[in-house]
């Protein structure tokens, strides 16, 4: 049995490039941290991602931080991510910073030199330091490619970052998408030599086929970067761990399919927090699917707005591309029509944004479905919040939304208050993110299609499912990671440290 509190270095996983699967990974060994008696948590200096979560304090990190936290059995919190950029659609992003907008920036100057950008640096290394101080182990993500070497002197998040926090480096190639010898060498060899040392295993990842078949591999790998190879990892299919981007949502844009309720997300360029929609997309009485074909809308039964991060130009590209009036005819045509965050302001009369805080465009016609106006402004409300007696969810929006008739709240808040709109059973908006991980909602939106539920399955936990699917990634992990070897690296006497 292992001496389960001790205290074990920092972990970073790094990567080859975008995309090879680290946030999956830190995932896994957060779950097998807990499993053996740690007390880990996830740490990723700066996340660049739409895809955003509130802290139990009403603050705004990285959805993917949110599901590792959740891996490890622990509340969010913005240390974990303490640097967000939230892009926009002015090909600039908006700067999160410990949880809390402070402006909008273009690429070319946050990447300079500066001394703000300094000023980043000691915010994020504060947020490891105090997350050090009370977990163990750290499990940190870098982004991207740990080789940018162009970027070096302004990177916060990849090997900066490491030695900073004196982490244990292991490097995750994507051997699924090729030429993963040269990205893994090429990785190793691109840094300075004091950066070399600290990268102390390799992970390859999404691997497809016989693993005997890259035993060879390994070996070679091992004597070109004189770094050992601590796993193959198999590609994988039937474990869900929710994404921290929206890469494959287009590859879910499939048919209407016959026998069940057919919800369409409508597929907006600027969509955000596309995992409300997980749990329904599991629901066995559900077929769910994304798409901005306005043939496909017309045979959904259920179309769901999403969130935006750019409600307006959302909303602009949806009456040019016919979506708008497609959404509109379903609504006349009964069908239901529901909008979440974003969706729901444009489900209203009009959009006002009199500061420009979206853009140049002061005021855009919405849907009409709802009787409301929205108001963009430059503040942000973040909080987790309780409603209707029993269910939980967050808001993360900018603008306020308030209605132009007597007021028909969907949902009553905690403290009282009226939320949302509801026009009737198939007609309403919210501001609530999260709103479908409540079942008794679900149960309420597919309601009025009750002949089309009668034999299509019962819903099921989706706490319990989620559990689930972490213990099926770690133990994926565990068969295909030499967890021994990475507990004896993580213990290892450093180099330079003190006798």
């Amino acid at each position: 049995m292992r001496e389960k509190m001790k205290k074990l270095h920092p972990i970073m996983l790094a990567g080859t490039g975008s995309d090879v699967g680290k946030s999956v990974l830190a995932a896994a060994l957060c779950r097998i941290f807990k499993q053996d008696g740690y007390q880990p948590a996830p740490f990723k200096a700066q996340n660049m991602a739409l895809n955003s979560y509130a802290t139990p304090e009403g603050l705004e990190i990285g959805r993917a931080q949110a599901v590792q936290a959740e891996a490890a059995g622990i509340a969010c919190h913005t240390d974990m991510n303490p640097l967000l950029l939230k892009p926009n659609s002015n090909h600039t992003s908006q700067v999160v910073l410990n949880g809390r907008p402070i402006g909008n920036t273009g690429a070319y100057d946050y990447f300079r030199k500066s001394e703000g950008r300094e000023k980043l640096r000691q915010e994020v290394c504060a947020a490891f330091d105090r997350l050090n101080a009370r977990y163990n182990p750290i499990v940190m993500e870098g982004a991207g490619s740990i080789s940018e070497i162009n970027l070096r002197d302004t990177d916060l998040v990849n090997m900066p970052m490491a030695m900073h926090a004196k982490a244990d480096v292991i490097l995750v190639g994507d051997i699924d998408r090729g030429g993963v010898f040269a990205s893994v060498y090429g990785s190793v060899m691109l840094q300075r030599p004091e950066e070399r040392k600290r990268i102390k295993g390799i992970i390859i990842n999404k691997f497809r086929g016989d693993l005997r078949l890259f035993e060879e591999g390994s070996r070679m790998l091992e004597e070109l970067c004189g770094i050992p190879v601590l796993g193959v990892v198999p590609y994988f299919t039937d474990i869900h761990i929710e994404e921290e981007d929206s890469v494959d949502l287009a590859a879910k844009a499939i048919k209407a399919q016959q026998g069940k309720i057919n919800v369409a997300i409508v597929l907006l360029r600027h969509i955000s927090n596309y995992t409300d929609f997980d749990v329904l997309e599991r629901d066995p009485r559900v077929h769910l699917f994304y798409t901005n074909n306005t043939d496909e809308l017309s045979k959904a039964d259920i179309i769901i707005l999403p969130g935006s991060k750019s409600t307006i130009d959302d909303l602009y590209e949806l009456r040019l591309n016919g979506c708008a009036q497609a959404i509109i005819r379903a609504r006349r045509e009964g069908k239901t029509v529901m909008g979440i965050c974003g969706g729901y302001q444009i489900m209203g009369e009009e959009v006002l944004d009199p500061e420009h805080v979206e853009g140049e465009i002061s005021r855009m016609p919405g849907l009409g479905l709802l009787p409301v106006s929205t108001t963009m402004n430059g503040a942000k409300t973040t909080r987790q919040v309780t409603f209707n007696d029993t269910m939980h969810g967050y808001e993360i929006h900018m603008g306020e939304t308030t209605p132009t008739t007597q007021p028909s709240p969907l949902n009553t808040m905690d403290d009282g208050r009226g939320e949302g709109y509801r026009v009737d059973e198939r007609c309403m908006g919210t501001y609530i993110h999260g709103i479908l991980d409540n079942q008794e909602f679900i149960d309420m939106l597919l309601q009025p299609y009750s002949v089309k539920m009668e034999g299509a399955g019962k819903a099921f936990d989706y706490q319990a499912y989620k559990e689930e699917q972490y213990d099926k990634l770690a133990e994926h992990v565990r068969k295909h990671m030499d967890i021994d070897r990475l507990y004896k690296i993580m213990t290892e006497k450093e180099e330079d440290e003190n006798d």
